[in-house]
């Protein structure tokens, strides 16, 4: 017979209870980097929908020329003919090029910003301000024609190859905590739905439920919904009934020792108690300070919801949070930034909602000396095609090339790195898959993600990416 036992059941049963249960959430948190890091945490913000590539950081000026002609009436037709198209077109049952045929004009200006004269377009200006600490990738792409390349991008498996571990969770799980009270992958912002990845964008998978993200309201009353009690209690009642409740669920992971997911929620109780003291704290924005606030756009009604997600963002990584998930698009449109038609009055819309506010961040944490230790990545699911779809003054999902950028970390600034073709159609140089993106920031956090593999669990090459080398300091 194995006599042997668990770490969890010693401490159970040694009666170092609640207690006991925490000391063992600090030792199993003591991940160290594998070689010497440039940052320590992460903000990855995600705009749902499919930001327009062609309309934000990577002009065309030859879809102005063309205009209404058919793609094929254009010197770039060949676009349409790509090896990499023809290869991968099978797999997007849902494209039918005749919405790619008829060429639609930039809707918007765009102008060089900065000392680096890295052209943005007009719906960016704050963010055209503070170019020169960027490295805009121009050259991404990914498989998924639908909308559950959100799923694909956090996970870099497309929705029919199943459920993986998301880059917020092997970032949990290779590093450890830097502050126990507060959970270490935190998610701000509309989640996403569930046809289209959901929890699962932020979630662990075979990792364990331990290691997804920890998605928090916004509300300095109520954080953590679920972890609220029904009935006022004082903090000492609190303690007991999380203690009580902690018991009986160690009751029953000794009767299934394996069971993750009661192991799981073991650790989200014990975490919601610490956090009792420690995370409303973090959303009384109004402790700022009127320049910060302003900063940030809390004193402008669009701009406010995004800008506060992101200040609050800029608080956690103060306090030691290691991946700060943000997202924008469905709160505050049913389709977020998936603009089919009309796609002038739905990108100048939401580019309001966030320019300012993620120049803000940008600002603030170069200001507070934070830039240098965190990584900020910004991207979308896929840009938007070159065509017109229909006559509705829109653009359809467009995964074969866009763009998306990065900041902070040890990473280069003021540059523009990759290229799409004349049309924006195809990544052409320097041509980056979404899993490059999560090989270049567990590099800057000093992690191998081969060295984080767990055994029975096997990842295909093209999950592990490549670190982008050229936006490198």
């Amino acid at each position: 017979m194995n006599h042997r036992i668990t770490r969890r059941q010693l401490l159970t049963r040694t009666g170092m209870g609640f207690t006991g249960l925490v000391l063992n959430s600090m030792l199993q948190a003591d991940g160290q980097p594998h070689f010497a890091p440039k940052a320590k945490h992460v903000i990855w913000i995600f705009l749902q929908g499919g930001v327009s590539h062609l309309e934000s950081f990577d002009p065309k000026p030859e879809l102005t020329r063309f205009a209404g002609k058919t793609i094929a009436e254009t010197p770039h037709r060949g676009v349409l003919d790509s090896p990499f198209v023809k290869k991968n077109v099978v797999q997007f049952t849902a494209i039918d090029r005749k919405l790619m045929t008829t060429v639609l004009p930039l809707q918007v200006p765009y102008a060089k910003r900065g000392q680096s004269g890295i052209e943005i377009s007009d719906w960016w200006p704050h963010v055209g301000a503070v170019v020169d600490d960027l490295a805009i990738l121009r050259s991404i792409w990914t498989t998924d024609n639908d909308h559950a390349a959100q799923l694909q991008f956090h996970t870099g498996r497309h929705i029919f190859q199943g459920v993986y571990p998301s880059i917020g969770s092997w970032v949990h799980y290779g590093l450890g905590s830097l502050n126990e009270n507060i959970p270490k992958f935190v998610v701000l912002g509309p989640q996403v739905p569930p046809h289209l990845g959901g929890v699962n964008c932020t979630g662990a998978d075979y990792l364990g439920p331990q290691f997804s993200g920890v998605h928090l309201s916004g509300d300095p009353v109520n954080p953590m919904p679920y972890a609220s009690p029904e009935l006022p209690l004082t903090r000492e009642e609190q303690k007991r009934e999380f203690e009580f409740i902690g018991e009986l669920n160690r009751l029953d992971s000794l009767a299934y020792p394996a069971d993750d997911a009661i192991r799981a929620r073991i650790k989200s109780y014990e975490l919601a108690f610490r956090m009792q003291t420690a995370v409303p704290e973090l959303f009384q924005l109004r402790d700022e300070s009127g320049p910060v606030r302003k900063l940030y756009g809390l004193d402008q009604e669009n701009t406010k919801h995004f800008g506060g997600d992101l200040l609050t963002a800029r608080r956690l990584v103060e306090r030691g949070v290691r991946f700060v998930q943000v997202f924008h698009g469905y709160r505050t449109d049913g389709n977020g930034w998936d603009a089919h038609s009309e796609l002038k009055k739905n990108h100048s819309k939401l580019s309001g909602e966030v320019d300012l506010p993620l120049a803000g961040l940008i600002r603030d944490l170069k200001q507070r000396g934070l830039l240098k230790d965190t990584v900020v990545v910004w991207g979308t699911e896929f840009g938007r095609t070159p065509g017109v779809e229909g006559n509705r003054e829109g653009r359809d999902h467009h995964p074969f090339g866009f763009s998306c950028w990065m900041a902070g970390g040890g990473l280069k600034v003021g540059i523009a790195h990759g290229a799409t073709d004349e049309l924006g159609f195809h990544a052409v140089e320097n041509r980056h898959y979404v899993t490059d993106i999560h090989a270049t920031v567990l590099h800057q956090l000093g992690l191998d993600p081969r060295k984080l593999e767990v055994p029975g669990h096997k990842r295909l090459e093209i999950d592990f990416g490549h670190p982008i080398r050229e936006i490198m300091a």
